[in-house]
């Protein structure tokens, strides 16, 4: 299983970006879909997830009403939409897929098995 996240860049705050991850290797629409992320320093964190069908996301407060993820299971892929950025938002940003088919939104990094190489993501004040 492969996943491939690209879209990340420099970014004024207040500014927005779309990072996208393309998953081959595995049926991509019985599987939830998750981003984290994990700035210099610390540890990673969950940022937002999407069930399997779609039907069902969580985020992290830290990013509600300003991130939405999304996903098109024609495509394999999964996007998050990243509106309002500001600082604290500069991290590397990871797609991962879960390791259960079928199951509800995962917000613990423990419940992905599959993890893409990461995307910078760098917001300038």
């Amino acid at each position: 299983v492969q996943l491939q996240a690209s879209g990340g860049g420099l970014v004024q705050a207040g500014g927005s970006l779309t990072l996208s991850c393309v998953v081959s290797g595995r049926t991509f629409s019985v599987y939830g879909m998750g981003w984290f992320r994990q700035a210099p320093g610390n540890e990673r964190e969950f940022v937002a997830a999407i069930n399997w069908g779609g039907g069902s996301t969580d985020y992290a407060d830290s990013v509600k009403g300003r991130f939405t993820i999304s996903r098109d299971n024609s495509k394999n892929t999964v996007s998050l939409q990243m509106n309002s950025l500001k600082p604290d938002d500069t991290a590397v940003y990871y797609c991962a897929q879960r390791s259960r088919a079928f199951g509800d939104v995962g917000t613990s990094e423990y419940a992905y098995e599959y993890w893409g190489q990461g995307t910078q993501v760098t917001v300038s004040s």
